[in-house]
């Protein structure tokens, strides 16, 4: 017959403390695969998801990671465009957004953006940086240094063009 036996002693293990870990620099709430819906007045403005969401104790800003993409809608609530990046951060009072690394926007006309840095002023409704960018739109293409257009990207400018070419 066979026959289970347990030994146990017990012994009160207490656990490790890093003293190198400032609790301050852990963040407070972290989920996974969130939206944040950005509205006013009733009207959704913008739908931000994040691979990664983190808010930090005693910080103004929520920090996007793992993959972001916002959808930018006008009052009528119609879809303008999409942004993607790789992270970014939200503004936790005035809801604008910062997004970096491999920044795309692509407009619902058809035009594209690339750049490294781009920022979006919720109140003003736009989109602006001082970094190099890259737009295609049916009716040009553009690169230069600093950008400012409305958010669906149909009236922009760049600052320092340096280079165009004018579609076939």
């Amino acid at each position: 017959s066979a026959a289970l036996l347990f030994l146990g002693c017990e012994e009160k293990v207490k656990p490790a403390v890093l003293s190198s870990v400032d609790s301050r620099s852990l963040p407070q709430q972290e989920s996974t695969n969130s939206d944040i819906i950005v509205s006013d007045s009733g009207r959704i403005r913008a739908i931000i998801h994040a691979g990664l969401l983190r808010m930090y104790d005693g910080s103004r800003e929520t920090q996007l990671s793992r993959g972001v993409r916002v959808r930018f809608f006008d009052r009528d609530g119609q879809m303008t465009t999409i942004l993607t990046s790789e992270e970014g951060t939200v503004d936790e009072t005035s809801n604008n957004l910062t997004a970096k690394r491999n920044v795309y926007v692509v407009s619902s006309d058809s035009a594209k953006l690339r750049t490294e840095e781009l920022y979006w002023d919720n109140r003003r409704q736009l989109i602006h940086t001082p970094a190099y960018v890259r737009i295609i739109s049916p009716r040009e293409q553009l690169q230069g240094q600093g950008f400012e257009s409305d958010q669906g990207l149909k009236n922009y400018r760049i600052f320092q063009v340096t280079g165009e070419a004018r579609p076939q």
